[in-house]
């Protein structure tokens, strides 16, 4: 099973509380969207999960506390792909998204056949085999973004946590890359979490939004009911429209808060 659990989570830096009390249910198989102001504690939720902050209260996955897991049994259940992730030098797209598939290897095993498939098959979906050779450094912030995303889905994980996946891509890079995630989470089950930035994207593919201010939880439903016009403008201090897709989510569309002027007449 892969659903996820957060009970009475609470996360600190020294005196800082930045997540407070958290209770969440993330389904087996669902798309959860984390959405909220800068600051919201967002990350630092995913980074909860991926046991890379420390926290009080509890985190299961499939029932199974995360604190006890051991590293390898944690990093077969989750992927996660960092807003900013670390890149090392001189090392190729392929090699790079290679290492996804160390959770399945033996201590001293080298990448097989199926390995190098899963690899090829990741590098294709997402337009990168004509990258696969190409030096880390070499890429743009959109490439990279992409090397990274691809990186967590050769891990194979039940359950992939992503911190703003759309960040640095244009806007045909955004759908390829949700478009795919969301085809992965048919196909296998895959149970997602994003932190999402773009309203309208977390209002378009996930099943359900999490609304954080200020590390609480104050909203948690379908797109139609967290994403309304009052709830935005109260917690974002933002004017928008937001328009129902017929069946495909939510669009957020800002709006000036001042009237444009009034365009001159043309000349008759």
């Amino acid at each position: 099973m892969s659903n996820v659990v957060l009970r009475k989570v609470t996360i600190a830096y020294e005196s800082d509380v930045v997540v407070s009390d958290l209770d969440l249910n993330i389904a087996s198989g669902e798309w959860l969207a984390l959405i909220g102001p800068n600051g919201a504690g967002k990350t630092t939720i995913l980074r909860a999960i991926s046991r890379l902050v420390a926290y009080e209260g509890t985190i299961e996955i499939g029932g199974v506390a995360v604190a006890g897991m051991g590293g390898r049994e944690l990093a077969r259940r989750v992927a996660m792909v960092m807003q900013e992730p670390h890149m090392p030098e001189g090392m190729s797209v392929s090699q790079y998204v290679l290492l996804g598939r160390s959770p399945h290897l033996t201590y001293f095993g080298k990448e097989g056949r199926a390995d190098q498939r899963v690899v090829a098959d990741i590098l294709e979906r997402l337009s990168l085999d004509g990258l696969a050779a190409r030096p880390l450094d070499h890429l743009s912030g959109g490439e990279r973004q992409r090397a990274a995303i691809a990186r967590a889905l050769a891990q194979q994980a039940p359950i992939l946590l992503v911190d703003e996946p759309t960040s640095s891509l244009d806007v045909g890079r955004q759908q390829e890359v949700l478009e795919l995630i969301d085809e992965l989470r048919a196909e296998q089950g895959l149970t997602v979490i994003a932190a999402m930035h773009e309203l309208t994207l977390a209002g378009q593919y996930a099943d359900r939004l999490a609304l954080l201010v200020g590390g609480e939880l104050v909203a948690v439903g379908a797109p139609a009911e967290v994403l309304t016009e009052s709830a935005i403008a109260s917690h974002y201090h933002a004017h928008v429209h937001v328009l129902s897709m017929n069946g495909s989510g939510r669009a957020v569309v800002p709006v000036r808060s001042r009237p444009q002027p009034a365009s001159a007449e043309e000349p008759s």
